[in-house]
């Protein structure tokens, strides 16, 4: 792993070098990682960055920064916007990166990102949540990226034939209070969901899924940005049963990840493992003939 220190749109980041891929992790914020890019394009940067874009809570103005972060889910506020915007400490040696969160006393956790080639050729970031109070805590890891403008996201939604019949429901899906099911940046097909981003569009739309099979994708500009992670079919997941879930509006989008809902007891922690991969898969249309053709041949199971 080569390591080297730039300045990323006004944030310093430690880039990572693994394979093809180039990942900058953020210094004075975080635990962030603020650019993803092939070697053979770094000026590309695959993430979306908005420094100033954010909402106020009672510790102060959390910003989103962008790139790619860690949450506990489900949802709340002010729990969810604990603010990070003071340095972080990033470790590294000859095959790992780690990013170690400031501790969020008034959540009693502590958040870290561990970023290291995998096995297969792509890169594995393990997301872990640990418990520093003195009492459980219920809480799942969520892992979400605010990708580049002007692309699009893929969640596949392939049946499971529990029941040979069909008379048993086999998917889940969770829309949230202000997505609207006609909006134009949304498609359905049998097979997957398809989220546009538009940066002409007019508010924010969300919808979540118990992905089949366990991947996420995101396609920009020829450049596909694919994740993998592990469902357990076992346990609970947030959000009515939600494993994968994107957000939109006219600013970002995000492509997110979660892992299963944990009681985690006081000192443990609980962790989410995403795999990343990119390609440069040229045009590929919101079809599942072109995601038959252009994607899934690429997913290694």
């Amino acid at each position: 792993m080569i390591v080297e220190e730039k300045i990323i749109d006004g944030f310093k980041v430690k880039i990572a070098s693994i394979g093809d891929v180039l990942i900058g992790a953020a210094c004075d914020i975080g635990p962030r990682i603020l650019y993803l890019a092939s070697a053979k394009k770094p000026e590309l940067n695959l993430f979306g960055i908005l420094p100033d874009a954010g909402v106020e809570t009672p510790e102060g103005f959390w910003r989103i920064y962008g790139g790619h972060r860690l949450w506990a889910a489900p949802e709340a506020k002010p729990r969810s916007y604990s603010l990070d915007n003071q340095p972080v400490k990033i470790e590294t040696d000859a095959d790992t990166l780690t990013i170690y969160g400031n501790p969020e006393e008034k959540n009693s956790i502590q958040k870290e990102i561990i970023v290291k080639a995998s096995s297969d050729g792509g890169i594995q970031l393990t997301h872990r949540i640990r418990n520093i109070g003195r009492w459980p805590i219920k809480l799942a890891c969520w892992a979400l990226s605010v990708m580049r403008k002007n692309g699009f996201a893929i969640i596949p939604i392939r049946p499971m034939k529990i029941d040979a019949e069909g008379l048993l429901p086999d998917r889940r899906i969770s829309i949230w209070p202000y997505t609207d099911m006609a909006d134009k940046r949304l498609k359905m097909t049998s097979e997957y969901i398809f989220v546009k981003q538009d940066p002409k569009a007019g508010g924010p739309l969300k919808i979540g899924a118990n992905a089949n099979p366990s991947w996420a994708a995101y396609w920009v500009e020829g450049f596909l940005f694919l994740k993998q992670f592990r469902y357990c079919s076992e346990a609970e997941y947030p959000d009515f049963g939600c494993s994968v879930e994107v957000y939109t509006n006219p600013n970002m989008l995000e492509l997110e990840t979660l892992g299963p809902l944990e009681t985690v007891k006081p000192s443990c922690a609980t962790e989410h493992v995403e795999i990343w991969r990119i390609f440069n898969v040229g045009k590929i249309k919101m079809k599942p003939e072109s995601i038959k053709e252009k994607i899934e041949p690429l997913i290694k199971v």
